[in-house]
């Protein structure tokens, strides 16, 4: 038995000596070196006060930041009406230097919405600039294009306060970005964030936009359809593959989201900040890189195909220049097809390459002019008089949602001769004003469509006329043409 305690007795021995000879060799060292050890202690102690520092100062940022959002969030509220919807759009826009596409963005959102999709949504412009002058330019732009909207509040305006922002001119440089990469993406970061807090509690979801995109028609039903079929718990759902576009949050995940952003947002991207935040919830770090992708897929599901599709060129950070597709958006139908009766078509406009007015009429393609002046015309002269029931004109279409025809009227041209006449010396019997040629102002564009019935004692009908009251500033392009007669 004592035998066996021999190498114990020995590893104590060398175990005890080892400090003295360590000690002796220390002694024997260079004077210096003591020197270099305290320096090396001092240096580590200043680290960790420093680090102490800049987790006060960053605890306090984040407090600050959110006790802001907050406020401005709380007095907002306290001004409108506290209705909440199903879906939330944030769109974050800032001054370019070159082009603009917000106006296009939110024509392509709003086309083909129907009045119930209407009431059950918010876009929420943030403009993330603290000049007045230009926050006002950008709402009073919005205003002017989309009138209703605003005042429904299907569109609101919005801008942070000066004081959000923190001084963001010594980031420190990360990643190999140039020192004005690196303060664009902390913002946007900040921007993002305020957008967030700020939609979370005006409805059920939140979808995360950017102001240079365009979108599928059917793109709100689409999203509803694939949320409502998930049988798993999810935290994002993914209608775009490129960076921060189409992503749909739960309004209540929303907090905890901006504050993990808040915490890191001068650290990182946010399409990065979104990745670690899922590795932060669900990857075991015991685990390989596999699991952990598994796993994060099950809180980040992703539709195809995609909704949105990115078209801006010229980026928010100036000098960069970004052709940017996604691959899953596919093609956009850019007109719609319907069996018009035989006529003969003629226009005033100067038409585009090969997008005549014959191809819209039967549905081959859209019909696309330069912009129209007062006295120009859209004419469709049937070859047989027609009792015609309903019509439907569309302008704009998804790519150039902004082409429309404005302060343009409809108006046909009865087939009886004498009402005519009749029209043209003693004005009109029915309830529709009268033209000099004897044309009948059945209806006008509005948003860039003008659709209806028709007055059924007005009788057969030979042509039917869109004829521009003013000058336009943008082109022109129809893109759809429905008359319906009880033929067809």
């Amino acid at each position: 038995m004592r035998r066996r305690h021999g190498p114990l007795l020995t590893a104590l021995c060398l175990g005890a000596a080892f400090p003295l000879l360590w000690y002796a060799a220390w002694q024997g060292s260079r004077g210096n070196d003591l020197d270099m050890y305290q320096s090396q202690l001092l240096e580590l102690r200043q680290r960790l006060l420093y680090a102490e520092k800049e987790n006060k100062k960053r605890s306090h940022e984040l407090s600050s930041a959110l006790d802001e959002i907050k406020h401005v969030v709380a007095k907002r509220m306290n001004s409108t009406t506290n209705h909440t919807v199903s879906l939330v759009m944030g769109i974050p826009t800032v001054k370019r230097e070159k082009h603009h596409y917000l106006i296009n963005t939110l024509h392509s959102l709003l086309y083909e919405l129907s009045e119930e999709q209407k009431n059950d949504c918010v876009i929420i412009i943030f403009v993330a600039e603290v000049n007045a002058e230009y926050v006002n330019s950008v709402a009073e732009s919005v205003k002017t294009s989309f009138p209703r909207e605003i005042q429904s509040g299907v569109l609101e305006v919005i801008s942070p306060p000066a004081s959000y922002y923190p001084d963001l001119s010594n980031l420190k440089k990360t990643f190999g970005d140039s020192e004005d990469r690196v303060r664009w993406r902390t913002k946007q970061n900040l921007d993002y964030s305020f957008l967030m807090l700020y939609a979370q509690p005006k409805g059920t979801f939140y979808l995360q936009l950017e102001d240079d995109i365009i979108a599928k028609p059917d793109y709100i039903q689409s999203i509803e359809n694939f949320a409502a079929k998930q049988s798993q718990e999810w935290m994002i759902l993914e209608f775009s593959q490129l960076g921060f576009i189409g992503k749909l949050f739960k309004s209540e995940d929303l907090p905890l989201i901006v504050e993990f952003f808040l915490m890191f947002y001068k650290d990182k991207p946010i399409d990065w900040l979104i990745d670690h935040l899922l590795w932060v919830k669900v990857c075991n770090p015991e685990k390989d890189a596999i699991h952990c992708e598994k796993e994060k897929a099950k809180l980040r599901i992703r539709a195809k195909p995609s909704l949105f599709q990115h078209v801006g060129i010229y980026s928010s950070l100036a000098g960069k220049i970004q052709n940017l597709k996604d691959k899953d958006f596919g093609k956009n139908v850019l007109h719609k097809t319907h069996n018009n009766p035989p006529a003969k078509v003629d226009t005033s406009l100067r038409t585009y390459q090969q997008y005549t007015l014959e191809k819209v009429y039967k549905g081959k393609d859209c019909f696309w002019a330069s912009a129209p002046v007062a006295g120009d015309y859209i004419s469709f002269t049937f070859l047989n008089p027609l009792k015609v029931e309903k019509y439907f004109f569309r302008s704009g279409n998804m790519e150039h949602p902004g082409d429309k025809l404005f302060n343009t009227t409809v108006e046909v041209l009865p087939a009886d001769e004498m009402l005519r006449k009749e029209l043209v010396d003693n004005g009109s019997k029915f309830n529709y004003p009268a033209t000099k040629d004897g044309y009948l102002k059945i209806g006008a564009f509005e948003n860039g469509i003008a659709g209806g019935s028709i007055n059924q004692s007005i009788g057969k009908i030979q042509a039917i006329r869109l004829l521009v009251n003013s000058d336009s500033p943008v082109w022109a392009i129809l893109s759809e043409v429905f008359i319906k007669t009880s033929e067809n």
